[in-house]
């Protein structure tokens, strides 16, 4: 189902927040929405990995990677792994790596920056726990919205 966050903001301004604009498109698909799951962690993909890895119905797994470039919390493997588990896609606040196969992937993927790096496997980090980054705090069970023209949060429904 298509999604206009410009829509969704000219609609709902009053229920929903817009995060800063920091973050580029990587997956095939580039509008994409649904419920929303929270991993928080630093510099370790154990957690998102263990999340993709279960199934889901369209939701969107927000990643609260503290901003760091220094490695990629989300590569092609893992992204094909959350489509085939029926996530909608992943917003990553920190860096992705195998930027060329992500494209071809139909799956939506949010993020600062690409960084070949792996990163690091020590199983640290909390699941669905609020996370606050583009100036706006992320809780468990609200809802976020993507497109070209960037993201939306909700703690409801708008669509």
């Amino acid at each position: 189902m298509k999604c206009s966050t410009a829509d969704l903001w000219d609609d709902h301004s009053e229920k929903c927040k817009v995060l800063e604009p920091l973050f580029s498109d990587y997956g095939q698909r580039v509008q994409f929405y649904g419920p929303v799951r929270t991993v928080k962690l630093h510099e370790d993909n154990s957690l998102v990995r263990k999340a993709l890895e279960e199934k889901s119905n369209g939701e969107v797994l927000v990643v609260d990677g503290g901003g760091s470039k220094r490695c990629a919390l989300l590569g092609d493997m893992l992204a094909t792994l959350g489509r085939d588990n029926g996530w909608a896609g992943i917003v990553v606040y920190g860096a992705v790596r195998d930027a060329a196969v992500l494209k071809t992937i139909e799956f939506g993927v949010k993020a600062l920056c690409t960084n070949p790096k792996k990163s690091e496997k020590r199983q640290e980090g909390q699941r669905d726990v609020p996370v606050c980054f583009g100036g706006v705090e992320i809780a468990p069970g609200g809802f976020i919205y993507c497109d070209e023209d960037g993201l939306l949060y909700s703690s409801e429904a708008l669509i």
